[in-house]
């Protein structure tokens, strides 16, 4: 068979990607203070766009915004037709694409399965998880990770071991003398002088790793005179080791940069604090919405654009002109667009999760986007767009309008309960468990199918125990 080339001609409609589109989509992945930098930015950009006043007492809902822009477009001068041409909003909202329909459907449909919601933001790691990540990829054998696991379980916040060799070894099922090589394994991890029982100890080991224990007056200050250096007895110490002031000083300032509490920066998660992008209130009986426009400019067309079209402008000049107006124009109504879509969406939240927030997130049911995106006819596409990194205050506290989408577990009378509120009664089993004997994840899966009458497997409580950050039962006993 002879393989040959040929040209052909072919037409075709894609829809592309342009400038302005671009800056619509990421208004619309914009958080709150992004949105806010973001229109400022525009501002000190555009001579065509001002900040107009806005009065306290505007209505909650985003329509109001749309009368003053339309009145702004009239009275400019400017030929709106063409300033407009390329707003085509029902084409853009989930649209864009140049894949096919069809195939953009499936793809979302595989990224969505592929990739569950609530693991889409995870914390910093704290400092067990810092530390157990090292002992996973250490050589250490099964057993002697097993007795690590126990050694990291009993740290506290700062990083200092509170448990016995022998309580150790009890919790692990080991040999107290199985201990000490662990230990001194997990010392060396980062950071250094993690797992230390005393202040004295845990220096040591610092100056072990920085190669400074070979000089025997900065051990013996460190291993024997630290309160001596604490309350300033200096003289007894230079007459103890025969040197000087500043020798003494410098072996001071050897000490002072070494880290006291090693644990203390990854003591716990960094905490997150978020301005809510929408507020849920009940208002006699129901529920109501109120976007908050606080500190987001209120923008207009500038009367300089008038000025500007009075005047005999050379064709280079009308360009920029035409440009910088256009923009003005399309940022406007990407701001409207955004703040519209985003109460349709939290309005539509309310309406699939009236329970959570009338009772708490107990009562969370599971919904994914396609429900959202069937209600307000909107795309799947728009609408994880629109719910990332965007907050609602609730009567229950702030949450990300991702955490209310979440898959479905079958509970022994037929009906569907979301993941997302046996997370809740997962982490509320392991808080009030007794720390001398916590309840394994079999427990915990039969204590769910048991109140709640939820059928979760075993695996699934691993599942999503993790997710919450919260350590296996081995992990989590404490010698009492």
């Amino acid at each position: 068979m002879a393989f040959e080339i040929k040209q052909q001609f072919k037409l075709s409609q894609q829809l592309h990607m342009t400038p302005m589109l671009k800056q619509a989509i990421s208004l619309l992945l914009f958080s709150r203070q992004e949105l806010v930098e973001a229109v400022q930015r525009e501002l000190l950009e555009n001579p065509f766009l001002e900040e107009r006043e806005t009065d306290n007492a505007a209505s909650s809902a985003p329509d109001a915004a749309a009368d003053s822009r339309k009145s702004a477009e009239q009275d400019s001068p400017w030929p709106q037709e063409e300033v407009a041409r390329s707003a085509e909003w029902e084409e853009y909202l989930g649209e864009f694409s140049s894949q096919s329909r069809v195939a953009q459907q499936e793809f979302e449909a595989a990224e969505e399965d592929g990739n569950p919601l609530e693991a889409c933001h995870s914390a910093e790691p704290n400092l067990e998880a810092h530390l157990m990540g090292q002992l996973l990829l250490s050589p250490l054998t099964e057993k002697q990770k097993s007795i690590g696991e126990c050694i990291i379980g009993n740290l506290d916040e700062t990083g200092y071991l509170t448990a016995t060799d022998e309580e150790i070894a009890s919790l692990a099922g080991a040999d107290p003398s199985e201990v000490p090589p662990v230990l001194s394994a997990i010392q060396n991890f980062d950071p250094v002088g993690v797992a230390a029982r005393s202040l004295s100890e845990c220096l040591l080991i610092q100056l072990h790793a920085r190669r400074d224990d070979r000089d025997p007056i900065l051990v013996d200050l460190v291993q024997n005179h630290l309160e001596d250096l604490e309350k300033q007895r200096y003289k007894p110490l230079l007459r103890h080791f025969h040197i000087d002031l500043d020798t003494l000083k410098e072996y001071i300032g050897i000490i002072q940069s070494l880290e006291p509490r090693p644990g203390g920066s990854l003591g716990s998660s960094t905490p997150c604090y978020v301005s809510p992008d929408i507020f849920v209130r009940k208002v006699n009986g129901e529920f109501v919405i109120l976007m908050n426009d606080e500190d987001l400019p209120h923008l207009q067309l500038s009367p300089l654009s008038e000025e500007l079209a009075e005047k005999n402008r050379s064709s280079e000049e009308k360009d920029y002109m035409n440009d910088r107006l256009r923009s003005a124009v399309w940022i406007i109504r990407s701001l409207e667009e955004r703040q519209r879509t985003l109460y349709q969406v939290m309005e539509s939240i309310v309406k699939h999760q009236h329970d959570f927030f009338e009772y708490g997130v107990y009562k969370l049911k599971p919904l994914v986007l396609k429900d959202i995106a069937e209600d307000i006819g909107r795309s799947e596409s728009s609408i994880s767009r629109i719910t990332t990194n965007k907050y609602v205050g609730t009567p229950h506290g702030i949450f990300e309008l991702k955490y209310f989408f979440n898959s479905a577990l079958s509970s022994s009378d037929g009906s569907q309960v979301g993941s997302e509120s046996v997370k809740a009664r997962i982490r509320a089993l392991i808080d009030g468990e007794d720390q001398s004997h916590p309840l394994s994840d079999e427990d915990i899966s039969s204590r769910l199918n048991e109140g709640l009458g939820v059928k979760i497997a075993r695996r699934t409580v691993a599942k999503y125990r993790e997710e919450l950050g919260i350590p296996s039962s081995s992990r989590r006993k404490k010698h009492l």
